[in-house]
């Protein structure tokens, strides 16, 4: 588990890194704001530490724990408690067809003076927000802690599109598959990319949730220069939900088509076959009445009757191709 901490205020900023709660919090800033952050959540007495410090509910702090927890809000006495799932593409080398989508809960508590993030696993979005403080570059400096929330969810939420934009790019690569019906793994690959796409949605549409109540909520956590903010940020989880359901529509749309070429390759090859048997028919019966073992057959004797029954066979044959052409049945 690594903990750091940065602290600043309009007029400096810096950050330390720490071993222990304790030592984490003698770095906190007791004029300005501290956004502690909490990589990896292995460790449940670090959290309850930290819970105990900050007066955080001990159902909070299960919430935080829990990785499979629904994004939500909940406003408390002391604190606000925002939770929610980020994503991330992890690429097999440049195959699409490979990607697979890792997702991590990040629980944020917000404070008066203070925001503190868990993440569920090291290593974050959060660096471009970092250097932001410590260069004072926009104005996290000169807000509050509820635009720092802000800000973290924000960065969350542009993820999105990255990874949405690389389901994009798999679905047009499976439009090109589709028409293939001898592509055995297809269907497997295609249900994968479904499966992640729902795990997607079930990730954005809470969050949508959430931000709106965050719109709607009269807290003291939640100032009233944020609305704008919040309001970008509700239209950005918007588009991420509408982009969610339009590929939904694209990967059925593609699986009817694969579904309509191996049927039409069906089709064919049952076209094919019937058109054949069809041809026997009449032959396998000419064959038949010459097979009878009959000791009276005028034809038996008559010195020509074998290539003749194969010339009438060969006439039937050949004239029924030219029948099934001109009606284009082949």
């Amino acid at each position: 588990m690594d903990l750091s901490i940065i602290g600043y205020d309009p007029a400096g900023a810096w950050i330390k890194t720490a071993s222990t709660v304790e030592e984490l919090l003698s770095y906190k800033n007791p004029s300005g704001i501290s956004w502690i952050n909490v990589d990896g959540i292995e460790f449940s007495e670090v959290v309850h530490h930290l819970a105990e410090v900050f007066k955080i509910h001990p159902l909070t702090a299960e919430d935080i724990l829990d990785i499979e927890q629904r994004p939500k809000v909940e406003e408390f006495e002391d604190y606000l408690f925002i939770t929610l799932k980020s994503v991330s593409p992890e690429l097999a080398g440049a195959d699409l067809f490979k990607m697979e989508i890792g997702f991590e809960q990040i629980s944020i508590v917000v404070t008066e003076n203070t925001v503190i993030t868990f993440q569920e696993k090291p290593g974050d979005y959060f660096n471009g927000i970092r250097k932001r403080i410590l260069n004072n570059a926009g104005r996290i400096r000169r807000m509050g802690t509820d635009y720092l929330a802000y800000a973290i969810m924000d960065a969350v939420v542009d993820e999105y599109f990255i990874i949405l934009d690389a389901l994009g790019s798999g679905i047009e690569e499976f439009e090109e598959r589709a028409i293939d019906a001898g592509d055995r793994d297809f269907i497997q690959d295609i249900q994968k990319k479904k499966q992640e796409l729902l795990r997607v949605r079930r990730v954005v549409w809470p969050l949508r949730e959430s931000i709106s109540m965050l719109m709607r909520m009269e807290s003291k956590w939640i100032s009233d220069g944020l609305e704008p903010f919040l309001k970008d940020l509700h239209d950005n989880i918007i588009q991420s939900a509408e982009t969610v359901e339009t590929y939904r529509e694209l990967i059925a749309g593609v699986m009817e088509i694969n579904l309509s070429s191996m049927s039409n390759r069906m089709n064919n090859v049952m076209k094919v076959l019937t058109i054949i048997s069809t041809i026997f028919i009449p032959l396998t019966f000419i064959v038949g009445v010459y097979g009878m073992n009959f000791s009276h057959m005028p034809e038996l004797e008559y010195p020509y009757a074998y290539p003749i029954v194969w010339g009438i066979m060969a006439l039937i044959a050949i004239g029924m191709i030219v029948f099934f052409k001109r009606r284009h049945w082949m």
